[in-house]
């Protein structure tokens, strides 16, 4: 009976040891077993209105659709941009459409860009002021109320297209910048980058391949610059 106890005692001792033997270091755990997290999908949304939806080139040449493109190349995985802007809209027009689209999804990357449509209507600079910082705030909470998600871009100078040709461009120019200024002053003070595109656009008095069809909008060549000149940022805020 001795011999038989001293038996499974011996047996239960080599159980033991083998089992402890098989269990991993924690070394070994943390390298053997795979990362099966998928790549992070970035969102975006770009809310404004002709020079966000692209009036008058192909959706493949949105400003907002390029910059995604580069983002994707430069390996950042990201989707089109979901985008909320039309022909014509103020800030305030901009505003209702926020509101009846009912959107709750927030998103990685907002941008905004709005404003010459009350410059072209004549509203004035306060009305722009209090409307614009309206949607900033709103942009902001769309990219889940992190100011280092969203950028401005400024309102192009639509004073030096062929659509300009008889007006006052020196005035339009002149009131384009007073608008610029106030939502450079609003973003800053919010925290939030401020792009400024209305360089790029004085090209269109001399180089017609830079602007549609229609003598009034920008072409896919003008829309590469944009989303070039934004590139960097767009970078940056999703890193």
């Amino acid at each position: 009976m001795l011999r038989y106890l001293l038996y499974l005692l011996f047996l239960a001792a080599f159980i033991l040891a083998s089992c402890k033997n098989n269990i991993p270091s924690p070394s070994t755990m943390a390298t053997d077993i795979p990362n099966t997290n998928p790549t992070k999908n970035y969102t975006y949304l770009a809310l404004g209105d002709s020079y966000t939806i692209g009036e008058s080139v192909p959706e493949i040449d949105q400003w907002g659709v390029q910059l995604a493109g580069l983002l994707r190349t430069s390996g950042l995985a990201i989707s089109n941009p979901v985008t909320i802007a039309r022909t014509g809209w103020t800030t305030a027009e901009l505003a209702q459409a926020i509101e009846a689209n009912k959107l709750t999804q927030t998103f990685d990357l907002v941008s905004l860009l709005i404003g010459v449509n009350n410059q072209y209507r004549g509203q004035s600079l306060e009305t722009y002021r209090i409307e614009f910082e309206e949607l900033l705030k709103t942009s902001i909470r769309f990219a889940q109320n992190n100011p280092s998600r969203v950028m401005v871009l400024s309102i192009p100078d639509w004073g030096q297209t062929p659509f300009a040709q008889g007006r006052d461009t020196q005035r339009i120019s002149q009131e384009i910048d007073a608008f610029n200024a106030a939502a450079q002053e609003i973003t800053q003070k919010a925290g939030v980058t401020f792009i400024n595109i209305t360089l790029l656009t004085k090209k269109a008095a001399g180089d017609a391949s830079y602007v549609a069809k229609d003598g009034l909008h920008y072409s896919g060549k003008m829309h590469q610059e944009w989303a070039q000149l934004a590139l960097p940022v767009a970078q940056k805020l999703l890193k």
